[in-house]
């Protein structure tokens, strides 16, 4: 455990050559029960996808042939790459901190707290995305949800309701991701297994229906949106029985299985169901299972959807909330926000500051949302792909149990291609995305800046709760 009141720093005097990070804390008492595999790879799978819910504007956005190239290729420049860096780092340094201890070992304090910014805001954006995306879902069978005050209500006790279920245990919300996941699933491979003989496969190679511009802003967001935050669970090492093993495996089970769950839906709708192109909004996956089987199915979609987004939210807060418990532990936030639930032994600051923030943002527009998100997120990774090189440059001899089989230049290759991605999808961004994740970002550096006050004038107590033990 860190054993000081100050956070970590870049300084050889705390890196012992050839040694991992201490793990932060995380103990919880002899019942701390911790995450074994499959549980973890549901939460990885709901961290990043949930399933086919929320794919559909890419086809909307630039016909079916790009949406299904975009959906193949993406994930080999963008989710293996983030997949193999978190397998690495996340073993190296098996801590709740996750990024934000890789970018402080790398460059220091400061860009270490600017990426616990980013990152923590990028995902409780995304997590108040989901409530969203589940209304949007549900106002197909109940229009009362369509907007006025009836809607933003759902919202909010729906979003409460389910930070509560967050709060009785990390352990719970595993197995219950795992439960959600296979109903969630279930009718796509239904509606795929029927679909197969009304497919045509010329469609797939449609460009799109004339008179339909091409949006590659919602196109690429969409992709970025369906494809990322595989780093998030870094910030659950602490909580993976034996991380070092265990996050590789979970990882590479869970990249192939999110692909699949994404693109079997997406050939099988496209070959089977002609449309109008603007017809395929979020939400239109439910409309095809009727044009397909029937209108059972759609009604389980739609109910699906509704489990998916519990399961999204559940492990998009989790890391939330775990990362906060981590940054205290390490010493960038107060000690209090390490402190666990007596009951449940969650981090309950953590929990209540995410969902505080995610019923503030909740009120925006989902493609602001994600679009925010995005941003945001982009800024991380950027600051993420050059701390793992960085570390791999400087401290080569730094335990990995798992190593991306690469050397140097092949990885400068691997982290540049998603770069120049990351570089897109922040240049076509609208002007209030950029107004928000500016704000952002000035509050994270002024944050950073107040917590050292607070440090130098004793305001509060910093370091592991664990420190006196």
């Amino acid at each position: 455990m860190v054993q000081n009141d100050e956070p970590i720093t870049n300084n050889t005097d705390h890196a012992i050559s050839g040694q991992e990070l201490p793990v932060t804390a995380t103990t919880g008492g002899s019942n701390h029960k911790k995450l074994t595999l499959i549980p973890l790879v549901f939460l990885i799978y709901f961290e990043v996808a949930g399933g086919p819910y929320g794919e559909e504007p890419a086809v909307k956005a630039a016909g079916p042939l790009f949406a299904l190239l975009g959906f193949l290729i993406f994930p080999f420049i963008w989710s293996v790459p983030e997949a193999l860096i978190t397998a690495e780092l996340s073993t190296a340094y098996p801590g709740d901190g996750g990024f934000v201890i890789w970018a402080e070992r790398a460059f220091g304090p400061f860009w270490g707290s600017i990426m616990g910014t980013w990152k923590f805001l990028s995902g409780v954006i995304n997590v108040a995305s989901f409530p969203v995306l589940c209304i949007d879902y549900m106002e197909k069978l109940f229009p009362v949800f369509s907007s006025g005050l009836q809607r933003y209500l759902a919202i909010t006790v729906s979003t409460i309701m389910l930070s509560f279920l967050n709060y009785t245990g990390l352990t719970i919300v595993g197995y219950a991701a795992v439960a959600l996941g296979v109903v969630s699933l279930l009718p796509f491979i239904i509606m795929s297994l029927v679909a197969i003989p009304q497919i045509h496969p010329h469609r797939w190679l449609s460009l799109g229906q004339k008179g339909v511009k091409r949006d590659w802003n919602l196109f690429g967001n969409t992709l970025f949106w369906n494809l990322n935050f595989w780093d998030n669970v870094s910030t659950l090492a602490g909580e993976v029985d034996r991380p070092q093993k265990t996050f590789p495996k979970a990882l590479f089970i869970a990249v192939i299985f999110t692909c699949l769950a994404y693109l079997v839906p997406l050939f099988a709708v496209t070959g089977a169901v002609s449309v109008d192109q603007n017809l395929w909004e979020t939400g239109f996956m439910a409309d095809a299972a009727q044009m397909i089987v029937g209108k059972w199915l759609k009604i389980w979609i739609e109910v699906g959807a509704v489990l998916s987004a519990v399961g999204l939210f559940e492990a998009q807060l989790s890391s939330c909330s775990f990362q906060v418990m981590g940054m205290a532990d390490i010493g960038f936030l107060p000690r209090f926000c390490a402190a666990r639930s007596n009951w449940f032994n969650t981090p309950w600051v953590g929990i209540l500051a995410s969902t505080v923030i995610t019923l503030g943002v909740s009120f925006m527009k989902f493609t602001d949302l994600i679009s925010s998100a995005n941003f945001l997120y982009s800024l991380g990774m950027l600051l993420e792909f050059a701390s793992f090189l960085w570390l791999r440059r400087k401290r080569p001899q730094l335990k990995r149990p798992y190593r991306v089989p690469m050397g140097l230049p092949g990885l400068v290759l691997m982290c540049l291609v998603p770069s120049v991605f990351l570089v897109f999808i922040m240049v076509i961004a609208t002007k209030i995305v950029f107004l928000v994740s500016g704000l952002m970002t000035a509050g994270g550096i002024v944050w950073f800046f107040f917590m050292k006050l607070c440090k130098a004038k004793k305001w509060c107590v910093f370091g592991s709760i664990q420190a006196e033990d």
